[in-house]
């Protein structure tokens, strides 16, 4: 699992926010309201369950996903498509963490001219931080609001400055003895910090 970023209870407030365009609604209806911005997306990214069934039902396929097969913490029934189109990785990832073993495949999922699917043992409740931060610009990011509908994230130089001045006042925070450098030059484009 290697290094983990920890987030603090101080900084549980400031994930409530959107990080990009709310559409509100549930099921495929939610996916139609932006099917238009997904088409010409560098790579298109999902994070969570019924986001991801959503959108492959609606016959979009993601580039990378990543799903815990949870929603709200209580398990979900096996829907999200896993057939052969994807190649599959598995990491261990605990509720209310970032792991480098989550960075790291999130990055080469990035990376991959296949499309990846990312089985997280834990929770994937922060992977869309790092996936906003390694997706290449262009790219779309979309998580679920659970009760609310789908958030969409474009990537662009400013959305990333965004999370990654919230990434560094979390690291910050909690890295009392620089254990986490590696890590965050990582999510920081392996740029000294």
């Amino acid at each position: 699992m290697g290094s983990q970023i920890i987030l603090p209870e101080k900084f549980r407030p400031t994930l409530r926010k959107y990080f990009g365009e709310l559409f509100l609604g549930t099921g495929n209806d939610t996916i139609k309201k932006m099917e238009q911005q997904l088409k010409n997306s560098t790579k298109l990214i999902s994070v969570g369950d019924v986001t991801t069934f959503h959108l492959i039902e609606s016959g979009i396929i993601p580039d990378v996903y990543i799903i815990d097969n949870r929603t709200n913490r209580k398990p979900t029934p096996d829907r999200v498509d896993k057939n052969h189109r994807f190649t599959q990785a598995t990491v261990d990832n605990p509720s209310g963490t970032i792991t480098e073993d989550l960075v790291n495949n999130i990055e080469s999922a990035v990376l991959s001219d296949k499309n990846v699917r990312i089985f997280v043992n834990g929770e994937e409740d922060l992977a869309a931080l790092p996936a906003i931060l390694l997706a290449p610009i262009n790219s779309i990011v979309l998580y679920g609001q659970p009760g609310e509908g789908v958030v969409l994230v474009e990537i662009t130089e400013s959305k990333k400055e965004e999370i990654k001045d919230l990434m560094n006042k979390i690291i910050e925070f909690q890295n009392t003895n620089n254990s986490l450098n590696n890590l965050w030059r990582k999510l920081n484009g392996n740029k000294n910090k």
